[in-house]
C-alpha cells in the first residue's frame, strides 16, 4: 500500500487534535486562570534522550487551535535524529495557552517518536537489504493514521490502512470459505482490483495460494529454510510477506531469505514514549 504523507492527513489532524484538547480541557482550563489573561510568555520543549521525531504537525494544531497568537518555532522536522537535551521547539504567545497545550502537544510528540524511533532502529537493522518493513492494524484506537504516518518518518512502510483498503485472508477466513482457492476468488468477485493477501502456513499452501493467484501470501512462521524455498517456488509471481515470532535477533536474516515483505505489530504496538521536557520563561 502507498505510504501516508501529511497532505493526507490534514483533516486527521485537526481532528485528532479537537479530541485532545476536548478530552483534557473539557469546560476551561481553571489553573491556567491563575495566570493573568494578557500575560505573555516563552518556553522550550527539549528531548531528555536521543529519537527520531514526529508529530510536529500534531504540535502546530494544538495551538492554532488553542490561541493562533501562539507562535511555534521548529529547529528540527519530521524524521530527523536528535540528542538528549537537544530543543526541538520555542514557543511564543499568551502564557495561559502555553500551558493549556503542553500536555496534548507533548502527548502526541512523544508518541509518534516514539513509534518513530522504534521503526528508524529496524530500518537500520536490515539496512542494505531489498525488504521492506510493514506496519500492522495494532494501533492506538483513533491514532491509527498518525502512527502509520510515524513509520514512515523512521524509515518503514504502511501496510493496509483498515480492513476496507485490501484482503487480508487468514486461517478463520480460509476454513469459513472452505479452502484457500475459494476464498481468493470470492475475493476477486467481491471487489475487483483490490489486492489479496492470504495467509499460509506451509510449503503447500503457499502453491495453493500462487495457483489461485493470491497479490501478497503471507509465511506465518515458517523456517528460514523453508522461506528460502518459498522465494524460489515464487519466483515473482507473487510478493511474499513474513511475518509472526519476528525480533532483532532473527530480522536481519529473515530478510536476507529474499521475502519481499516484513510485518511487524512491534512498530506501533510496543513503543515507550520519548521523554520530553517544556520550560516556561515569564
Amino acid at each position: 500500500m502507498p505510504n501516508l504523507t501529511l497532505a493526507d492527513l490534514s483533516s486527521e489532524i485537526e481532528a485528532n487534535v479537537r479530541r485532545a484538547l476536548a478530552e483534557d480541557i473539557g469546560s476551561g482550563d481553571i489553573t491556567a486562570q491563575l495566570i493573568p489573561a494578557e500575560r505573555l510568555a516563552s518556553a522550550r520543549v527539549i528531548t531528555r534522550e536521543a529519537a527520531v521525531v514526529c508529530g510536529t504537525a500534531w504540535v502546530d494544531a494544538v495551538f492554532r487551535q488553542l490561541d493562533p497568537r501562539v507562535a511555534v518555532h521548529w529547529q528540527v522536522q519530521d524524521g530527523d535524529k536528535v540528542s538528549a537535551d537537544q530543543t526541538l521547539f520555542r514557543l511564543e504567545g499568551p502564557a495561559r495557552a502555553l500551558l493549556s497545550g503542553e500536555r496534548s502537544a507533548l502527548n502526541f510528540l512523544q508518541t509518534l517518536s516514539a513509534v518513530a524511533t522504534r521503526c528508524r532502529h529496524y530500518a537500520d537493522l536490515v539496512e542494505g537489504t531489498q525488504v521492506k518493513l510493514l506496519d500492522t492494524r495494532k494501533t492506538l484506537p483513533g491514532l491509527r493514521l498518525a502512527q502509520k504516518y510515524a513509520v514512515t518518518c523512521g524509515g518503514c512502510h504502511n501496510h493496509r490502512i483498515g480492513l476496507y483498503d485490501a484482503f487480508l485472508i487468514k486461517e478463520n477466513h480460509i476454513a469459513a470459505c472452505g479452502g484457500i482457492a475459494q476464498a481468493i476468488n470470492t475475493a476477486h468477485q467481491i471487489a475487483p482490483g483490490k489486492p489479496v493477501e492470504v495467509e499460509v502456513e506451509s510449503l503447500e499452501e503457499l502453491r495453493e495460494a500462487l495457483e489461485a493467484g493470491a497479490d501478497i501470501v503471507m509465511l506465518d512462521e515458517l523456517s528460514l529454510e523453508d522461506m528460502r524455498e518459498a522465494v524460489r517456488l515464487t519466483a515473482g509471481r507473487a510478493k511474499l510477506e513474513a511475518s509472526g515470532g519476528i525480533n532483532d535477533s532473527t530480522l536481519r536474516v529473515i530478510a536476507e531469505t529474499g521475502v519481499d515483505y516484513i510485518s511487524l505489530g512491534t512498530l506501533t504496538k510496543d513503543v515507550k514514549a520519548v521523554d520530553l521536557s517544556m520550560r516556561l520563561t515569564l
